[in-house]
């Protein structure tokens, strides 16, 4: 697993930039993807992949415990599709 101190250096590392320029940058990305998404809007990083919003309607449901019928409320969510390019990369064999 990869997390975001560890993606920052690798980021800083292959630009040649200061850590802190690479995290900023990085935070960047991540809000606006995030502005794009809350807006329902499409994110489309070619080569990489689609980040998108699926709403969910509200629903019926049993708590398993009781067997009592629940409503389970509407939501949203991201999704994230890979593009051919990161596919073939990761099926790639070495």
């Amino acid at each position: 697993m990869v997390n975001k101190l560890e993606l920052v250096e690798h980021v800083a590392e292959a630009t040649e930039t200061s850590k802190a320029a690479a995290a900023a940058a990085l935070d960047a990305v991540i809000d606006g993807i995030t502005l794009a998404l809350k807006k329902g809007e499409e994110v489309r990083l070619v080569g990489f992949g689609t980040f998108s919003v699926k709403k969910r309607a509200e629903g019926k449901g049993r708590n398993p415990a009781t067997g009592e019928e629940i409503t389970i409320p509407a939501s949203t969510s991201a999704r994230f599709k890979p593009g051919a390019t990161l596919k073939a990369e990761l099926n790639k064999t070495k």
